[in-house]
């Protein structure tokens, strides 16, 4: 059997010891986005196959319980396996499931919530709403960074054709499991015009001027990472960071803004930190504003601006995140007369689409950046029943912020992907509002949220959200009645 299966030729010829198993049916997904297999009662997690395959598995990882393979072919294509629209499908570490029909994406999202809140919390569940599908499965994002390196990663493919590499330069994204090495990238799918044209104008101008480009494990060069920040309205952001100062620095922004007039916002920073994060740091302005505005629909009433700072949180899909909230909102079941309570509240988005349809709302965020761009973005709109505070939420949500701000009648709350600190959770039972709305960003970690609720609280409503479409991640909202 597949099991003892001699290797093949070329295994034979190569140093690897790993062995392949052919012919293997791949027969579901499991955690993370990798397929399934089961092979003499072994599980076998694996990458670059779809439910549905059968194919030939190098097995690149044997314990006693599990195994992990990667497919090396296909020999029967399922019946839910589809073309990837983009040619580094399979070398970017984005956009794993491209290689899945949409609609079978969603069922696996489906059931990826449904497990995580019934096995690893223990939970009794209603019966599931219908995932949200995303309107766009491509050009949906909002937000990119592409990373500039001195080190290019180049595939076996370019090695073969290129010839004689004079150019090792690449402005894309890092390699899954390779810090320091970065895949240049032609066309990504991702973001909408002018993403591609901006980044790749960028690259082609950069390598004119002579500018360098960064390497990591030196931590010197020039060019060292492009954000770009797209709207529905059709504003643009675009921060260039680099590593040094540089004549040529400002020489670049110049040739961007004249090949791109229409850039709203054209900033610029000096990185020479060993991490990429720009919180820290100071963001000059090349050209236009600091900032750009994304209008979202408000069904009924008039859109909701929100202004987008380089440094401010806002969803990547912002069509979904409307749908999302709205969906939250409603779950809230507000009639006019409520105070809500916003845990995690961010850029206050949430806040706002609550705000028009309660008596008030009480927004709570530990960044307190974040909390800046809440009170700004309530200004914008002229939504006068909203607060905001700053802190850490396991010590702000004490007996004074009750006393600050009256208790809740209703809690919506949105941690990150680790979900709320067991110290929040205890805060939220004292409190005891009669109804709760979880959105969450990760299953597992809700799950075991509510199972600390669940003894006070019985769960009303499920929806899950596609956010981020042929990816693993879903979304998650469920509203709590008190018993």
């Amino acid at each position: 059997r597949h099991l003892c299966a001699p290797l093949s030729r070329s295994m034979a010829r190569s140093k690897s010891p790993l062995p392949i198993w052919e012919n293997i049916a791949v027969t579901g997904w499991g955690a993370n986005g990798k397929a399934l297999a089961k092979v003499d009662g072994l599980v076998v997690f694996i990458t670059g196959a779809v439910p549905g395959d059968t194919a030939d598995l190098r097995i690149t990882k044997k314990k006693s319980s599990y195994a992990e393979a990667e497919a090396i072919r296909i020999n029967i294509p399922g019946p839910d396996r589809v073309e990837p629209v983009c040619a580094h499908f399979g070398t970017c570490g984005g956009c794993k499931w491209q290689d899945l029909r949409y609609e079978k994406q969603l069922e696996y999202k489906q059931q990826q919530v449904v497990d995580n809140l019934v096995r690893l919390g223990g939970l009794e569940l209603p019966s599931i709403a219908p995932i949200l599908a995303s309107p766009r499965v491509t050009h949906y994002r909002n937000k990119l960074e592409f990373a500039g390196s001195a080190h290019r990663w180049f595939t076996h493919a370019e090695l073969r054709t290129l010839g004689e590499i004079t150019d090792r330069t690449a402005l894309g994204f890092h390699i899954p499991g390779r810090f320091d090495k970065v895949m240049h990238v032609d066309t990504c799918h991702l973001q909408p015009e002018p993403s591609n044209s901006i980044r790749l104008f960028i690259h082609e101008r950069a390598r004119a001027l002579g500018l360098p480009y960064y390497a990591i494990r030196e931590n010197t060069g020039g060019l060292r990472t492009v954000l770009i920040r797209t709207t529905t309205t059709g504003e643009t952001m675009t921060l260039v960071s680099f590593g040094q100062e540089d004549a040529r620095n400002e020489q670049l922004l110049a040739a961007v803004h004249e090949r791109f007039p229409d850039i709203t916002s054209l900033l610029w920073t000096i990185n020479t930190k060993k991490n990429d994060t720009i919180w820290d740091l100071d963001i000059r302005v090349f050209h236009g504003k600091d900032h750009i505005t994304e209008a979202l629909p408000d069904p009924g009433l008039t859109d909701l601006r929100f202004r987008i700072g380089a440094k401010s949180f806002f969803q990547t899909n912002p069509e979904q995140m409307r749908a999302m909230y709205v969906e939250a909102r409603d779950q809230a079941g507000l009639t006019g007369h409520e105070r809500v309570y916003d845990l995690y509240c961010g850029a206050g988005t949430i806040s706002l689409f609550a705000a028009r349809h309660c008596k008030e709302v009480i927004g709570a965020e530990i960044v307190p950046e974040a909390v800046a761009d809440a009170r700004m973005n309530a200004e914008l709109n002229g939504i006068r029943n909203v607060r905001f505070e700053a802190g850490d939420l396991r010590h702000l949500l004490d007996a004074s912020f009750i006393e600050r701000n009256g208790e809740p009648d209703v809690l919506i709350t949105d941690p990150p992907r680790a979900g709320m600190h067991e110290d929040v959770v205890a805060r939220i039972l004292e409190m005891a509002p009669p109804r709760i709305v979880y959105v969450s960003c990760n299953p597992a970690t809700q799950a075991r949220d509510l199972a600390m609720l669940k003894d006070r609280y019985r769960i009303s409503h499920v929806r899950p959200v596609d956010m981020f479409p042929h990816t693993y991640h879903v979304e998650n909202i469920v509203r709590l009645d008190r018993r």
